[in-house]
């Protein structure tokens, strides 16, 4: 009678789950190209969460006034629709790399102006959203570019792991840069937080000039300007699942970004200092870190859509318990960071959609649809939430909020059976 096999050690088994649960950096050793622009986007990530920090703390000390924080958003938010305009007549004509180094040479202007500012001491509003407007209207440029580059980097099979080794990027950034930006700017001033920005935007820079020429793949027949612009936008007529993507995304940031209520939370409710700020900002990183490094399992789920909307609505949970915290800190920091962990796990399903369903002759205008999205809904959230918290409080701002992203959600999921029913096999 033969005997039954041995089943392996419990250590074994443990470390076979740990390497199960552990982000899958294959595509970091695969592809040279894709390795050296996320070292790149890495260190310049660091200097973004600076002047991110920064720059509400320094409206709200020439202000005082949760609105004219919030309108930061809408300058963004109004020069993001216009960069991705311009760019999608642009994304899907030149040499892709060619548009990464213009990207970071206009976000080095940005920061040079703000830089300037500060050191001059007393900088009129009008300056600083003009640099914010800067930025935003060259992000419009920088990600979409660098996420139609992702798929042909390292191929179909590794994207969902690319995207989640990327995520490690926004959320490891996303909780130490704000932390330090907090202390820096508390002990040494905005200057130095601008200017630690500026320089490590040459990161990026040199990434971008050391990689291969990327000339997108262009149909015959391929159409130029406006034209190409509105050929963006009628690809997506039709696309509910392509559609809902944006829609949910849109929900989750404008309703449930509280942001730019920090800096007034962290003095009102918490009776902090800058350096309490910026661990606010970080939190939401700490459980989107965690989930990034823990996220060896998404490859294997298939129903993509679903777990697109559960992660919308966790979110939602987070953002309505941080505003029902009081001025418990720990308990705050706490329900961000649930937040923060919901979101990166939607980001990489959603942005798996996308890639894999449209033609590379389109992904740079799609994306570019894509990242107006994803960076314009936080930036009129932070309108939205300014101006709720001016008329009623700040905790009103936040608990509605998170409340309204849990109804949205719901609705999308109603709305939109396809999407909920959406499975990995459809791309094809």
């Amino acid at each position: 009678m033969a005997e039954a096999p041995s089943r392996p050690p419990r250590s074994s088994r443990f470390r076979a789950t740990l390497r199960g649960l552990a982000v899958d950096a294959t595509p970091l050793r695969a592809s040279r190209d894709f390795r050296r622009i996320w070292l790149g986007l890495l260190i310049s990530e660091f200097g973004s969460e600076f002047t991110l920090v920064a720059t509400f703390v320094q409206v709200t000390r020439l202000t005082g006034s949760a609105a004219a924080v919030g309108v930061t958003g809408l300058f963004g938010l109004a020069a993001l629709a216009v960069g991705s305009i311009a760019g999608g007549a642009i994304l899907d004509r030149f040499d892709r790399r060619k548009l990464l180094i213009a990207a970071q040479l206009g976000f080095m202007a940005s920061s040079g102006i703000l830089l300037a500012g500060a050191i001059a001491g007393h900088p009129p509003l009008w300056l600083i959203y003009l640099a914010v407007a800067l930025s935003a209207g060259f992000s419009a440029i920088d990600s979409p570019t660098r996420s139609a580059m992702t798929p042909r980097l390292v191929g179909p099979e590794l994207l969902p792991s690319a995207l989640a080794v990327n995520q490690v990027i926004w959320n490891f950034t996303g909780l130490i840069g704000p932390a330090l930006a907090g202390v820096v700017i508390e002990g040494f001033g905005l200057s130095l937080a601008y200017g630690l920005d500026l320089v490590t935007f040459v990161a990026m820079l040199v990434a971008a000039l050391g990689i291969k020429p990327m000339p997108p793949e262009r149909a015959e027949g391929a159409t130029v300007g406006w034209a190409a612009v509105k050929e963006g936008f009628a690809y997506l007529k039709g696309r509910r699942v392509l559609q809902s993507t944006f829609v949910i995304d849109a929900i989750a940031m404008v309703f449930g970004m509280p942001r730019v209520l920090f800096t007034f939370l962290a003095a009102m409710q918490f009776h902090g200092s800058d350096a309490v700020v910026g661990l606010l900002f970080s939190a939401p990183a700490v459980g989107a870190l965690l989930a990034s490094l823990t996220s060896g399992w998404i490859g294997h789920i298939r129903h993509q859509g679903r777990a697109v909307i559960w992660a919308v609505v966790l979110w939602g949970v987070g953002i309505t318990a941080f505003g029902l915290v009081g001025d418990r800190l720990w308990l705050a920091l706490l329900f961000l960071a649930f937040a923060g962990g919901a979101d990166v796990i939607s980001a990489v399903f959603r942005s798996t959609i996308l890639q894999l369903s449209v033609p590379d002759s389109l992904r740079g205008r799609i994306s570019g649809i894509h990242i107006l999205v994803v960076s314009g809904g936080p930036k009129l959230g932070d309108l939205e939430a300014g101006l709720v918290a001016q008329a009623f409080t700040p905790t009103v701002s936040v608990v509605s909020g998170g409340l309204l992203c849990i109804v949205g959600a719901g609705l999308v999921a109603w709305l939109v059976p396809e999407f909920r029913r959406y499975h990995a096999g459809d791309a094809a």
